[in-house]
């Protein structure tokens, strides 16, 4: 009952913000598609880009959708609305608040990719996105819903927010393998870049829109970020229950 509280509460916000929502995760990767996409016409291994483009679009609204719905509101809560510690005090077991945060999370980046989705279907590029897409849109949102939910705990004012976002997700976004390949890139750094969640869900969502074969490797790195992500959150929440 506590992850549904938890949902229904994710899900009274994004109605009541809809259009807000749905306006910001529509407005940069639209600038970034209609610029860099039909803007700049070229070809990335040997194919029209915007068939490289695309996916790494998701992939980047799957990060912001899930990053953003958490970080900022859970960093005023446990802050200032002191939320958290209501949670504390509350029967509601706190693995279950922090599984409805990340379970909500996810899901908001997962609208915010399908909104993406949406805006190039009319684009006859030829990918394709299928069941096992939204799989990895859902894996990598719940990686950057938890890595949300740990900074949020780690955040001692409410302008660590954004700063996290400029320091951690800005990064990422223009270099894990979104808007070039991560070949052309030095060694050395293209392997740490490589490793990134972003870059493994980015390389993932194209080769299934490509279809090309798909191993489990980037599924199990994105796995090992929501563990260590998870365990560091909870490992918080339960040390500030003891003090």
């Amino acid at each position: 009952m506590g992850v549904i509280t938890v949902l229904w509460e994710k899900w009274v916000e994004f109605r009541r913000e809809f259009y807000k929502i749905t306006v910001s995760a529509m407005i940069s990767p639209l600038m970034y598609l209609i610029i860099f996409g039909l803007g700049i016409q070229t070809t990335s291994h040997g194919e029209p880009y915007l068939r490289f483009l695309i996916p790494g679009l998701v992939a980047m609204s799957t990060m912001n959708g899930s990053f953003g719905a958490i970080t900022q509101n859970m960093s005023v809560q446990r802050l200032y609305e002191k939320a958290l510690d209501q949670v504390m005090v509350s029967p509601t077991p706190l693995w279950q608040f922090i599984l409805g945060q990340i379970i909500g999370g996810s899901l908001r980046g997962m609208y915010a990719g399908a909104v993406i989705l949406l805006l190039t279907l009319p684009i006859r590029t030829g990918l394709v996105f299928n069941g096992w897409s939204l799989c990895v849109m859902f894996l990598n949102g719940t990686v950057f819903a938890t890595l949300g939910l740990m900074l949020s705990f780690l955040a001692k004012t409410y302008s660590d927010a954004p700063r996290f976002t400029s320091f951690i997700i800005m990064p990422m976004s223009f270099l894990c393998n979104t808007f070039f390949s991560l070949d052309q890139m030095p060694g050395g750094f293209r392997q740490v870049i490589a490793l990134l969640p972003l870059s493994q869900a980015s390389g993932m969502l194209r080769s299934i829109a490509w279809g090309e074969p798909v191993g489990a490797g980037g599924a199990l790195i994105l796995l090992g970020y929501v563990a260590v992500f998870g365990l560091i959150s909870v490992s918080f929440i339960y040390r500030k229950k003891n003090l």
